[in-house]
């Protein structure tokens, strides 16, 4: 028989929209989420499962074990916080200065606690095994890779990920369930500019890092006009420009930081050798040394189109074939691409758009703002998604 899923998650419309303004009003950035993991570990051992804390630090692990054997999916959800000061005004603000869940993350632990508390009901029904992952650290791109190096992957390895975003530029309703790259690979850069440092009034003395500098910014971004195939996807953008402490010194450094978001491996390996090249020949042009490096974040989100198969007729039987958007992606990054490296995964976006606030303001915006009714409504999609696996009719 058939589960009503849309009305099982409904009727915990109350209780998911006040653990996620708990959750909003108490925020903790990278693994610093303490709190909200024991919380989470609390509630999946009231609902029975077996937890494991501490995975990657400060993140929790619950599996529910059904009555059969079958396969293990794993359901992912991320707990941090970003480093904001939150401008909302409501009843549920963030209490801590300068802390803010500015992104979702508060709603996407509520909603898989609540996805635990709905499909916990079926246990005896659940063939397989139901992997509850909690992490930390995905604003810094680091907490995938700390649960998976402290064995989040093991002990029952699983056969398929599956995981949401709550994204508030997507009315409520709609969902975004595209097959291949739908979230970007992240790299950092940092380059370094070494000049001759002078007074102000004597730049004819020295070598300027600063004009070296600005430059460089100015020629990256022939990267993606002239270098990158104009039908891929690249982002090359420089966030951070630094140099000098006083009015009339030229600096003997500039430093330049920022970010490369890609779809293939192969687009990210053309912008590092385009930028070491303009960066160091810009650099010997204007008589400065230059030193660039790359840090990597994530690699890129790649929904398997298998699994995209056997959901997107579920979604659609439960919100009408015309609210599933099969071409929404962003250059936005998520490490979530970690789980689902070498795991068939489908990592979707709920539409979440808040049409009360007074403007739209997006991701990581100090008024950022999402419409609660998105909870219930993705309770019951990621409920349908593991069911697909564990629960056969």
């Amino acid at each position: 028989m058939a589960i009503d899923f849309k009305a099982q998650a409904e009727a915990l419309r109350d209780e998911l929209i006040a653990r996620r303004r708990d959750f909003h009003a108490h925020p903790e950035l990278a693994f610093e989420e303490f709190r909200t993991a024991g919380i989470v570990a609390q509630e999946l051992q009231k609902l029975g499962l077996e937890v494991r804390t501490g995975v990657g630090k400060t993140g929790v692990i619950g599996l529910l074990e059904g009555g059969r054997e079958g396969q293990t999916i794993l359901v992912r959800a991320d707990m941090d916080a970003l480093p904001i000061l939150e401008e909302n005004q409501t009843d549920f603000t963030s209490s801590v200065p300068n802390k803010m869940h500015a992104c979702g993350h508060d709603g996407h632990t509520a909603i898989a606690l609540g996805v635990a508390k709905l499909l916990s009901q079926h246990r005896d029904e659940i063939a397989g095994t139901i992997k509850f992952v909690f992490q930390p650290g995905e604003e810094v791109g680091r907490g995938a890779q700390a649960m998976v190096d402290d064995g989040a992957l093991e002990d029952p390895r699983p056969d398929v990920t599956v995981g949401l975003h709550l994204w508030n530029s997507m009315p409520v309703g709609k969902v975004g369930v595209a097959d291949g790259s739908t979230m970007a690979g992240a790299s950092i850069f940092d380059i370094k500019v070494t000049g001759k440092g002078t007074h102000g009034a004597l730049p004819h003395v020295g070598i300027d890092p600063v004009v070296c500098a600005a430059q460089i910014v100015t020629a990256l971004q022939t990267i993606v006009s002239r270098s990158s195939d104009p039908l891929d996807t690249l982002v090359v953008s420089v966030t951070q420009i630094r140099a000098g402490d006083a009015y009339n010194v030229i600096p003997q450094f500039a430093e330049l930081h920022g970010t490369v978001r890609y779809f293939r491996n192969e687009t990210r390996d053309l912008a590092r050798e385009r930028m070491r090249e303009i960066a160091v020949n810009v650099g010997f042009a204007m008589r400065c040394e230059v030193e660039v490096n790359f840090v990597d974040l994530t690699i890129p989100v790649i929904n398997n189109a298998e699994v995209g198969a056997k959901l997107r007729p579920l979604f659609a039987e439960m919100l009408g074939a015309d609210n599933l958007d099969t071409t929404a992606r962003t250059m936005g990054a998520e490490d979530v691409s970690l789980f689902m490296n070498d795991i068939p995964g489908f990592y979707f976006f709920v539409g979440a758009q808040d049409m009360t606030a007074d403007a739209y303001y997006g991701h990581h915006h100090p008024k950022f703002s999402i419409d609660e009714n998105s909870l219930p409504l993705a309770v019951a999609l990621l409920s349908q998604a593991v069911a697909a696996y564990v629960l056969p009719e």
